[in-house]
């Protein structure tokens, strides 16, 4: 018997559901639009409209990222790539299995909704990714994130990775072998990862972030924690760096083409964005600073997560009641300046970011390719509050690639690929302290965007080409004597410190942390990147 196409369609979504183990669920809501999807979320209180037409949503408790509930199926056709450790943590198949069980049986007669997407933007590289969430404002976060497929993409899309997220359904540890009631779990064999116990919607984003971190590397393909945009002349600039430390401000610059704000592949021909939308921080957002995104904060299609709103509706960006890690989820094209394809040439610069919280890096130095490799593998910055649950001011951490939540193999895969890539081209490489300035967090100042944006302006104009380079004397980084709009003060660090004792304490208590830390890296890397990396004073 010959079914009509639409027959067929539903015979096929059905199929599709089964198979990820879905079976007896109420209304499936499929690929809904974003108004259609507003209705629902106003019908089901999931969240609040505000004044200017975004949604504003709470997450409760989680209102970030739950690192220690994450966990990686050891199967034995994926184990020997994965960089276990405390990062990458192994969970038994069996008790994947159940808790696989209990949330099929916590969804059946449920409302699901379900978006099909794609990450990546180079279609040579693109991730077919089924999203199935329980709540309609997390089906349009995933809308948001990612690419969305057109109409005729969508005929016959098969995902090759598929999310669940049940933030509804909480774990019982002693039952389900978790670490609390919330549960990240990914099975790279069968493409498959749950969520539950968590409404933060950063978990979903984060999961196919680290599933197209695990898959590009084979296919020659670095994926980077980074933003990218590109300059009038078609230059590529990409921006490493954790949550907080200016990646998505610094890339949504006027005058030049944002190609996206944290998620990116570099292959042998292109810079391309994993994603289809930007998650923003918005606390204490300046709308002289950031117009950009400040203007999506009031746009029918943003969710603003955890962001406090009074009884009229109107928003304060400045209210850090609830958490730090306020965000809003947007489409990218809701930036005028962004890149309707995603994808840009090679880079010709690459500018990795730190959040200093002791307050003793330079502003800006410029990196030889062995000190890139090095303080790639260190990924040196401050966990910003509320980023990750449990933080609630700036610690100093080592997050090597500048991602390591996210980065399932080992550092040295992503490294030697940078490395590559660095020597093919001959990318000039920098690294940027967002971070404070005059003393330590508490103490000193945030280093203030205007003077940030002047010295990244610097770099991708070519201003600092004839500029003479000084030897910072705690870490040996090539530091600019001067810079147009940047006081000469700012540019060395120790200047700007009213207790030179206290600053030179302060160094080379950073300068042991730095040495202690690449410890573990000694026999994975090169003597020359070891013996350009910072040291401490003997």
């Amino acid at each position: 018997m010959k079914l009509e196409p639409m027959a067929a369609e539903l015979l096929g979504r059905g199929f599709a559901l089964s198979a990820a183990g879905l079976t007896g669920l109420g209304t499936v809501h499929w690929n809904l639009a974003v108004p259609a999807l507003y209705e629902q979320v106003l019908q089901r209180t999931e969240a609040r409209l505000s004044g200017g037409g975004a949604l504003v949503a709470l997450t409760g408790a989680r209102t970030g990222r739950s690192p220690l509930d994450r966990f990686i199926v050891q199967d034995p056709a994926t184990a020997d790539d994965i960089w276990w450790g405390e990062v990458n943590r192994p969970i038994a198949k069996d008790v994947f299995d159940g808790l696989q069980m209990r949330v099929a049986s916590y969804l059946r007669g449920r409302d699901v909704f379900v978006q099909d997407l794609f990450a990546g933007a180079d279609p040579n590289y693109r991730l077919p990714v089924r999203v199935i969430t329980e709540h309609a404002w997390h089906s349009l976060f995933a809308r948001n994130m990612f690419i969305r497929p057109t109409r005729e993409e969508r005929r016959g899309f098969a995902p090759r990775f598929t999310v669940i997220h049940a933030p509804d359904f909480k774990a019982d540890p002693e039952r389900d072998g978790t670490h609390s009631e919330a549960f990240i779990l990914l099975d790279f064999a069968r493409r498959l990862v749950l969520i539950g116990g968590t409404s933060y919607a950063g978990e979903i984003k984060k999961s196919v972030f680290t599933a197209m971190n695990f898959l590009l590397p084979p296919r020659g393909v670095l994926p980077m924690h980074s933003s990218a945009n590109i300059g009038p002349g078609g230059d590529t600039a990409i921006f490493f760096g954790l949550s907080g430390t200016g990646k998505t401000t610094l890339s949504a610059e006027r005058g030049r083409t944002l190609i996206g704000d944290d998620e990116h592949g570099w292959s042998s021909h292109s810079v391309f964005n994993f994603e289809g939308g930007c998650y923003a921080k918005v606390i204490r957002l300046d709308p002289a600073a950031e117009p950009e995104i400040y203007a999506t904060t009031g746009r029918f299609g943003t969710i603003l997560e955890n962001v406090v709103m009074n009884e009229a509706r109107a928003l304060d960006l400045d209210d850090d009641s609830l958490t730090e890690n306020t965000r809003a989820s947007y489409p990218i094209d809701f930036i005028p300046n962004a890149s309707p394809t995603g994808i840009g040439a090679l880079p010709d610069n690459v500018i990795m970011l730190t959040a200093d919280a002791f307050g003793v890096l330079p502003p800006l130095s410029q990196l030889t390719p062995e000190q890139a490799m090095y303080h790639f593998l260190s990924g040196y910055t401050a966990r910003v509050a509320g980023t990750e649950a449990g933080v609630r001011e700036p610690q100093a951490t080592f997050s090597t690639c500048f991602g390591a939540p996210f980065m399932p193999r080992h550092p040295a895969v992503y490294a030697a690929m940078l490395r590559d890539r660095i020597a093919a081209r001959g990318v000039r490489c920098w690294l940027v302290n967002t971070g404070w300035s005059g003393g330590a967090y508490g103490t000193g100042e945030r280093i203030s965007i205007a003077h940030t944006r002047a010295l990244v302006h610097a770099v991708l104009d070519g201003a600092l080409e004839r500029v003479p380079m000084r030897p910072d004397p705690a870490f040996g980084l090539a530091v600019p004597e001067a810079c147009p709009g940047v006081p000469r003060d700012v540019l060395q660090p120790r200047n700007a410190w009213g207790d030179k004792r206290a600053y030179d304490e302060t160094a080379a208590e950073v300068a042991r942390r730095f040495e202690a830390n690449f410890a573990q890296f000694a026999g994975t890397v090169d003597e020359a990147v070891c013996a350009a990396g910072i040291h401490a004073a003997a």
